[in-house]
């Protein structure tokens, strides 16, 4: 609650010291014997004498100027929300960017592994088709060569004759 809307509370008053000795009345003068003037409390109707036990009230002033509202305009007028809610709206807009970026990486990369375990299942089938290919040209070629040592010696001229014509090649 404001202190400015609390009747039960007294706050004590404020000593003013004036920026000269003619600012001081006789009467405060005589009481202290000095320039130092007693302890005010601000009231409706201005500074008066009077003990630190007086009544408060902080909504008036010896000027008439209500002081917590002329401080909470100063306040107001030198905060401006403005560039801290645009700042507050680019950071969101970046930060949702950012999140977006960011699933779309991971989409980005489950869609890599998958891609990279159907290539690993493929080479695996492709390494396996190369074992059985391999298999079968070796036994293709011990068939061709046995069938050749064969020709060779039970037909002995025709063989030499064919091997002239088509020569095979040496690897």
């Amino acid at each position: 609650m404001p202190a400015s809307t609390s009747k039960g509370h007294q706050y004590p008053a404020y000593s003013q010291y004036p920026t000269s000795s003619m600012d001081c009345d006789e009467e405060t003068m005589s009481h202290h014997g000095s320039a130092v003037p007693s302890v005010y409390s601000a009231t409706s109707a201005g500074y008066m004498t009077g003990s630190s036990t007086s009544d408060y009230d902080s909504t008036q002033s010896a000027s008439g100027v209500d002081f917590q509202e002329y401080m909470q305009d100063r306040y107001a007028n030198a905060f401006n929300p403005i560039p801290l809610d645009r700042s507050m709206a680019v950071q969101a807009q970046s930060s949702g960017k950012l999140n977006a970026k960011h699933r779309e990486l991971l989409e980005l990369q489950q869609q890599a592994q998958a891609r990279l375990a159907r290539t690993r299942e493929r080479f695996q089938d492709g390494m396996r088709d190369a074992r059985e290919v391999r298999g079968d040209l070796e036994w293709t070629q011990k068939k061709v060569s046995s069938l050749q040592s064969k020709a060779a010696r039970k037909h002995p001229k025709e063989y030499a004759k064919a091997r002239a014509r088509h020569p095979s090649p040496e690897y």
